[in-house]
């Protein structure tokens, strides 16, 4: 029964590392991943209502994870068709790209921490496209965007889908993954900022038409209002969490739940055909759905290797086989670059009980990190370079010339950073 689960594991792991060759959707391989792991084991399993239990107790902790994103997603969804995001991208009037690529790297840092790398990474390039007419000087800008996006995600519980599924997962807590992680993310990103710098010289062409066209049939004050509070919703999650500890997905139901309430008394007093465009449900439609049933998967596979002692096994390989916790963290980490780093964290959270590393755990840290930073390496080896590579049509090869070794020395010395902070502490 193992080695059928694990043959489906990896043959649906393929599929999905090969999504663009293969031309089928990973949210495709991942459900039928998913679910055939479970046929398998139901029909080995001698007890079915056993197994049917504990496939519900799973699904009760993923359904967690994948309302988060549900209502995550679509809160960004709104403030981008408010146009909030313009007020903050209009600002940008530098053109020397020294300075310029500093500037881009925090917005993306920190932008990122608040909202999630796969939004940040969509916003910057945009922004990006309309900034630099060169499309050789705009890749490299790009790539830096991906390496600071991953970066900016792995130090905030809200960041990156693995750092918010270790946090509801009750491996991490909010303020403690914050204070211990914010150093070494900002290392990973520096130092490649530095390398890059001196490579750069002059200043960047602007396109014939620089200015973001206005749209919007909306008030100016009406998208401060929509950015401000969607943006004070998601930074209060955390929280939520903290006072009333209930899992995030409440806090961020109820703070999609506020939003609706806001833009639609904004609506009431627009006169227009359009106001459709602008409310939760248009929102909710134009959300990355593909990718929620990606995680559901993708998650569920995993829950069917941890319910069959599967993953337990793994463990113990690698624990008495590598030994070394920074060796097997960094090992998880530079294979997110290979493969999608949601799996990996899924199953490490699988291998490695509360028991084993209790919360706040220097391997729970450590394994935000490097699992949120590692998959820089490659350009398929985040959402984030995914999204890039198809807006700007970038190549494997010229990422893997050109960013992949910033990003490897990026990855190193901020895993450094953090071993060394835990080293002095302790």
């Amino acid at each position: 029964m193992e080695f059928i689960i694990i043959a489906i594991f990896f043959i649906g792991y393929a599929a999905i590392a090969l999504e663009h060759s293969i031309k089928l959707d990973k949210a495709a391989s991942a459900l039928i991943t998913g679910v055939l792991c479970w046929v398998v084991y139901v029909l080995f399993a001698q007890d079915i209502h056993f197994v049917n239990d504990q496939l519900t107790q799973h699904l009760g902790e993923l359904s967690g994870v994948l309302f988060f994103l549900l209502g995550a997603m679509t809160i960004v969804e709104l403030i981008d068709a408010h146009e909030g995001f313009h007020i903050i991208t209009s600002k940008i009037t530098q053109t020397n790209k020294r300075t310029l690529i500093w500037i881009i790297g925090f917005i993306t840092f920190f932008l990122s921490s608040i909202l999630d790398n796969l939004t940040t990474t969509i916003i910057m390039v945009s922004l990006l496209q309309k900034l630099i007419k060169s499309k050789d000087d705009r890749l490299m800008f790009v790539g830096i965007v991906i390496i600071a996006a991953n970066a900016g995600g792995a130090w905030s519980p809200i960041g990156d889908v693995t750092t918010t599924m270790l946090w509801i997962g009750g491996q991490i807590t909010a303020i403690n993954i914050i204070a211990k992680l914010i150093l070494p993310s900002l290392v990973c990103l520096t130092i490649p900022l530095i390398i890059i710098t001196f490579r750069m010289k002059g200043s960047v062409e602007r396109p014939s038409n620089t200015s973001i066209e206005q749209t919007m049939v909306l008030p100016k004050k009406h998208q401060y209002i929509v950015l401000i509070s969607g943006l004070l919703i998601l930074i209060m999650v955390p929280v939520f969490k903290t006072f009333t500890h209930l899992l995030p997905y409440m806090g961020i139901l109820l703070g999609l739940g506020i939003l609706w309430i806001i833009t639609a008394l904004l609506l009431r007093s627009i006169e227009s055909n359009h106001k459709e465009k602008y409310s939760v449900s248009q929102a909710l439609k134009n959300i990355d759905t593909p990718s929620i049933l990606f995680f559901l998967g993708i998650l569920i596979a995993i829950a069917a290797m941890q319910s069959t002692g599967i993953l337990t096994s793994l463990a113990d390989r690698m624990t008495s086989s590598i030994g070394n916790t920074n060796v097997i963290v960094m090992s998880i980490g530079l294979l997110s670059a290979i493969i999608d780093n949601v799996p990996l964290v899924a199953a490490a959270q699988g291998m490695y009980g509360l028991a084993q590393y209790p919360v706040d755990h220097y391997f729970w840290e450590f394994l935000a990190y490097c699992a949120g930073t590692g998959g820089s390496a490659l350009i398929i080896g985040s959402a984030a370079g995914v999204v890039a590579m198809g807006m700007e049509n970038i190549s494997f090869m010229w990422y893997l010339k050109k960013i992949s070794w910033l990003a490897l020395i990026g990855f190193f010395s901020g895993a450094f950073v953090y071993i060394l902070q835990e080293y002095i502490s302790h």
